[in-house]
């Protein structure tokens, strides 16, 4: 029983840090979820025990498996797992294990921040906007990307982006680091 009671400990920290990651305040979550401010509260401090009525609406807004929620051991499954991680107050979830080539990821950008100080480096990147709306400066151009959209440029001109409003934009993101451009083939159908 002392192993449920680690398990059940972990989860409100592990909560917390979701939300957080993805910018969201114990306000918005509890008109996603139904679930009030204080529970939810006490659910991150480790004040209330989770329960299934609780962490299943939580999942969903969230958008991850209950098991990611409560920490559940890893089973014989044999797909790839990535884990994500932060980078300059983003998410990234890697998407290929390749540390070559092309590199696959979903990147959440937090709504409301404004990181647009453009940069350079190697490579050559593929972007499409899954949700939310994305602010692309690139070099002297300032473009907005709504989902479905998408944009690719090489990594050498200046280039910053960030959400676009108050909600997170979530991407797709194919970067090549040697400026591997990616190429759409598609024949004719007869």
């Amino acid at each position: 029983m002392e192993d449920m009671d680690d398990v059940l400990e972990a989860v409100g920290p592990r909560l917390r840090a979701l939300r957080r990651q993805r910018g969201v305040t114990l306000a918005e979550l509890s008109r996603v979820t139904g679930i009030s401010s204080s529970t939810l509260s006490r659910l991150e401090s480790g004040k209330r025990r989770p329960t299934l009525e609780l962490l299943l609406p939580l999942a969903r807004a969230h958008r991850v498996p209950l098991d990611e929620l409560v920490g559940a051991p890893m089973t014989g499954d044999p797909r790839v797992h990535p884990r994500p991680f932060t980078r300059h107050g983003r998410t990234f979830v890697p998407l290929t294990r390749n540390l070559g080539g092309l590199r696959a990821y979903k990147l959440i950008i937090p709504g409301g921040r404004r990181d647009f100080e453009q940069r350079t480096h190697e490579g050559y990147e593929w972007m499409y906007v899954l949700s939310g709306r994305l602010r692309l400066l690139l070099g002297e151009h300032d473009l907005e990307l709504s989902a479905g959209e998408a944009a690719e440029f090489d990594t050498h001109i200046p280039h910053a982006f960030s959400s676009a409003g108050p909600e997170p934009v979530e991407i797709l993101s194919l970067f090549g680091l040697q400026g591997e451009r990616m190429h759409v083939r598609a024949r004719p159908s007869s």
